[in-house]
């Protein structure tokens, strides 16, 4: 995975460091993140299977 990913925080995410899911978009894959531990890999989801974990996410 690159380095030179720019990782974006949840709006959902707390800002007191609780639950912060991160997600970073490329044109081949989005990678998403826990950031209270970098130590684990991302996940990294084609966008197409990201459209539909959203789609299902919002209903």
């Amino acid at each position: 995975m690159s380095t030179d990913l720019k990782w974006f925080k949840s709006s959902y995410s707390g800002t007191n460091g609780g639950n912060c899911v991160e997600v970073a978009t490329c044109p081949h894959a989005i990678h998403v993140r826990d950031s209270k531990d970098l130590t684990v890999p991302a996940l990294a989801l084609s966008p197409a299977a990201w459209s539909r974990f959203l789609t299902y996410a919002a209903a």
